[in-house]
């Protein structure tokens, strides 16, 4: 199930309770106030251009959900807290321009423990993706989170290698399987 903008409004205290369970879990270990933060965000972030929530929803509840919206064309380098600044400095600006401005971002994708290994994590991601402009979506996460990386890379998304002689951040930059700049 898809919903667009403020809609997802309706189901916020699942959607915290599913994000808390998700990431208050290694290797993400956010407290209380990171929680408390996503519930604050996700209002704000339902009213950016294009937002939208794919829900995997079962009798238990919501067993997971993915939130993305459109990256704007003036890429945001001063939000530290979403990574934009490593992702802008591991890239460039010509490749931020090319591969991510305007495209489909993945914001989150949380998958309760029990609905894994079962493809919610799949579908979810190709529910919020399937109307991305130009085919041309992208998502971010922790270098550290090794599972996550994997399971990326075995869905088919592509990892975009860091510039030449450019440090290598705490984030990946992952290209959708359908790209066109994979």
């Amino acid at each position: 199930m898809i919903c667009y903008g403020e809609a997802v409004l309706d189901l916020v205290d699942e959607l915290v309770d599913a994000y808390a369970e998700v990431f208050s879990a290694p290797p993400w270990n956010e407290g209380a106030e990171t929680i408390r933060q996503f519930a604050a965000r996700l209002h704000s972030d339902s009213r950016r251009p294009g937002f939208r929530t794919a829900l995997a929803q079962s009798a238990a509840g919501v067993d997971g959900f993915a939130t993305a919206w459109l990256t704007p064309a003036a890429f945001p380098t001063d939000r530290s807290d979403r990574g934009y600044a490593q992702v802008a400095a591991q890239l460039g600006p010509d490749r931020v321009r090319d591969l991510l401005a305007g495209a489909l971002e993945i914001d989150e994708l949380a998958v309760r423990p029990y609905a894994r290994g079962r493809g919610t994590g799949r579908a979810l991601l190709a529910e919020v993706i399937a109307d991305a402009p130009d085919r041309r979506a992208w998502l971010l996460t922790s270098r550290l989170a090794t599972d996550t990386v994997a399971t990326y890379r075995r869905l088919g998304w592509h990892e975009v290698p860091a510039l030449p002689g450019t440090r290598t951040t705490a984030v990946v930059v992952f290209l959708s399987p359908d790209h066109p700049g994979r």
